[in-house]
């Protein structure tokens, strides 16, 4: 260890590997199979789940868990994968407390709802530790889809195609399919590789193919015209390439969190990458949270939230704000940053007090400056560089119901589109809703 939490400045290893391996274990390990059962046994079962309904997928949560009740995990991972085929790395990043759990009548009746999430992944785990797939392509259609973007609605569109018989050709950005999965959540949600292996598993049903380091409208790689011309059907799920810039005085000086979460997801040696002593986190999110919380299991003497509302009106999950707090993380609310000034030894951001009234958020007279080493900005993505004839809603991608754009022969879903709402569970639903689409368009349904 050459450094340590209180060097100065940005520097890698400030922690000595056992604390960075302790740092960054599974911050919710697994069940038992006699905790699951016991788990299993809470449920009522509803006949109109509350839970159910609440799922942006439709798992039929009541029969998984039934199933696994009768010792059968493999059968309720398949029900769970039917509708989720991303059913594992969403047990592990769901806010299921705003969501499923959050929807459980024992929730509402004892405040303790069904542990929906630890038993989903229970039962994924089960098959997914059995390496075999449970699906298999369907017999060959003679038809063929490009689905562009990797990641969570990238894939279960690709999965789902495969189903039906269509053949399929995933086209990457990145070296590495998975998206906000492999990239951009927080590395204790999904240890020992999980994304990459679970991509993996989902690529055994068969009749994917794989190209990264492909850009859509890069010069050498191709264009949406291309792909309608080699394929009979294009899916878009290019997620929020884009980052909404610091536009104030010294913005520049701050780091995206992505680039940051993303770097951490990718190093093969935690103590190779550098951290602030002091950081400083610009906004309210979870990649806010994701951000300031690894800092600190970094190495970070201190990692601060800053975000411009009230705490109550954070778009990080109450889950998430509480975790952030048990680490050591710091949240300060109602303070919009104004400017950040390069000092001697280091960063200030310069913040002015905020209060909401009936003409929305004010800035107040009242400034403050926080010490900084290290400024990461995470105040929302946007789309990148769209193909021509592409229209938008706002700032997504236009589309219906069943995810169609403006342009024939071409769906999108996930992060770029309307419904997106950075949740890897919302992208899996859009793709495979889409590919359903897809697939009754091919066949003159």
């Amino acid at each position: 260890m050459t450094n340590s939490q209180f060097t100065p400045g940005v520097a890698p290893g400030r922690l000595s590997p056992e604390r960075y391996a302790a740092n960054f274990q599974d911050v919710a390990p697994p069940l038992t199979a006699h905790a699951a059962a016991v788990a299993a046994d809470r449920c009522y079962f509803c006949h109109d789940a509350p839970c159910a309904t609440a799922c942006p997928t439709t798992i039929d949560i009541p029969l998984f868990i039934r199933q696994i009740a009768t010792g059968t995990p493999e059968a309720a991972a398949k029900t769970i994968f039917s509708q989720n085929i991303l059913g594992g790395m969403c047990a592990r990043v769901c806010p299921t407390e705003t969501l499923c759990e959050g929807a459980c009548v024992r929730m509402e009746a004892e405040g303790k709802p069904v542990e929906i999430g630890l038993l989903q992944r229970f039962a994924t785990d089960t098959l997914l530790e059995k390496q075999g797939h449970p699906f298999t392509a369907g017999a060959p259609t003679g038809h063929s889809v490009a689905v562009v973007g990797g990641g969570p609605a990238g894939l279960a569109c690709a999965h789902r195609l495969a189903l039906k018989g269509h053949k399929v050709t995933i086209y990457e950005a990145k070296p590495k399919l998975g998206g906000l999965d492999e990239y951009g959540i927080a590395a204790y949600k999904a240890p020992e590789d999980f994304a990459a292996r679970e991509v993996a598993w989902l690529l055994q049903v068969g009749g994917i193919e794989v190209v990264t380091n492909w850009a859509l409208g890069r010069a050498g790689d191709g264009t949406l015209d291309d792909l309608l011309g080699r394929h009979d059907a294009v899916f878009l799920g290019i997620g929020l390439s884009g980052v909404n810039a610091l536009s104030l005085p010294g913005g520049e000086l701050a780091t995206p969190a992505t680039e940051f979460i993303a770097a951490l997801r990718q190093a093969d040696d935690l103590a190779t990458l550098p951290v602030g002593r002091k950081v400083v986190v610009i906004g309210g999110g979870m990649t806010a949270v994701d951000a300031a919380v690894q800092a600190k299991l970094l190495g970070a003497e201190t990692s601060t939230i800053v975000y411009r509302r009230a705490q109550a009106e954070m778009p990080a999950s109450v889950h998430e704000q509480e975790h952030a707090a048990t680490h050591g993380v710091r949240i300060i609310c109602n303070a919009a940053p104004v400017a950040i000034h390069a000092v001697a030894g280091g960063l200030e951001v310069e913040f002015a007090r905020t209060e909401t009234g009936g003409a929305g958020l004010r800035m107040l007279d009242d400034t403050f400056r926080l010490k900084a080493d290290q400024v990461l900005s995470a105040i929302g993505q946007t789309l990148g560089a769209l193909p021509e004839g592409v229209k938008t809603a706002g700032p997504k991608i236009g589309t219906d119901g069943a995810g169609r754009t403006s342009l024939a022969r071409v769906w999108a879903g996930g992060d770029c589109a309307p419904a997106g709402e950075d949740l890897t569970v919302n992208a899996v639903a859009q793709g495979r809703d889409a590919a359903e689409d897809i697939h009754s368009f091919l066949m003159g349904a």
